[in-house]
């Protein structure tokens, strides 16, 4: 019996050398493989840090968004102007019709995001920094991960750009009409004027259409898109007023 059990014992102890054995190949394998990994994952964050900081003060030459419609239209207008160049009444339209809190939040406005999964579907609550990153970086289009980035790439945004780099951007890569992007050529084709040019009213009839530019016409607007505009220039007299303009319309 005695040499039973320690016949056992060998076997059981052989056989946990030998697992341990197949173990240790297969750990020397992945262990290159989790090496790779993480430089991969630091090269990525690295690449994109650079790409936002890049960003902050060199213009937008194209986005994977105006790529796609150049795609799929053949052609897309779209002339880059400095800030100084957009009216100051496009600016605070834009501002009073798509995150009226905008000087006031490091790139999420937590009232509105409350009150957008309140609401369910109907509405959102996207600010200005966000749409931005989704329209300069990123595809359009809803899932899960283009929101994840969105959320990952935003504060880095605002950690580089000034707000009133965010919202030239922002009026310079936004699409105003199908295949129109940017302040100067939405001016151009709906109203034939300068970004510079644009009155309040033409100014609140381009903020109107977003953000559908594709069912919505500043130049033919609909009943809706009256009634919008009007409401944001309302809202674009409160944040003058009050001075939630103060990030950028200096």
């Amino acid at each position: 019996m005695a040499r039973t059990t320690k016949r056992t014992t060998r076997t059981k102890s052989a056989k946990a050398a030998g697992g341990r054995g197949r173990t240790r190949p297969l750990r020397g394998l992945l262990a290159p493989l989790r090496r790779w990994a993480l430089r991969g994952v630091f090269g990525l964050v690295a690449f994109v840090i650079v790409w936002v900081a890049a960003y902050a003060v060199i213009p937008v030459p194209t986005t994977p968004y105006m790529i796609a419609e150049r795609v799929r239209l053949g052609q897309i207008e779209r002339d880059w102007v400095p800030i100084e160049e957009i009216s100051v009444h496009l600016q605070r339209a834009a501002v009073a019709g798509e995150d009226a809190n905008f000087c006031l939040h490091w790139g999420f406005d937590m009232a509105a995001i409350r009150a957008a999964i309140e609401a369910g579907a109907a509405r959102g609550g996207s600010t200005i920094s966000q749409q931005t990153v989704k329209n300069a970086f990123l595809w359009h289009g809803r899932s899960w991960l283009r929101k994840a980035l969105e959320a990952a790439i935003t504060p880095v945004m605002e950690l580089f750009w000034s707000k009133r780099r965010v919202l030239e951007v922002y009026l310079n890569v936004a699409e105003f009409g199908p295949g129109v992007f940017g302040a100067e050529a939405a001016a151009r084709h709906h109203f034939g004027v300068s970004a510079a040019e644009l009155t309040e009213a033409q100014a609140a009839r381009l903020a109107a259409v977003l953000p559908a530019p594709q069912a919505r016409s500043a130049s033919s607007p609909s009943d809706f898109v009256l009634r919008r505009a009007s409401a944001i220039r309302d809202g674009a007299a409160t944040i003058r007023a009050d001075g939630r303009d103060a990030c950028f319309a200096n």
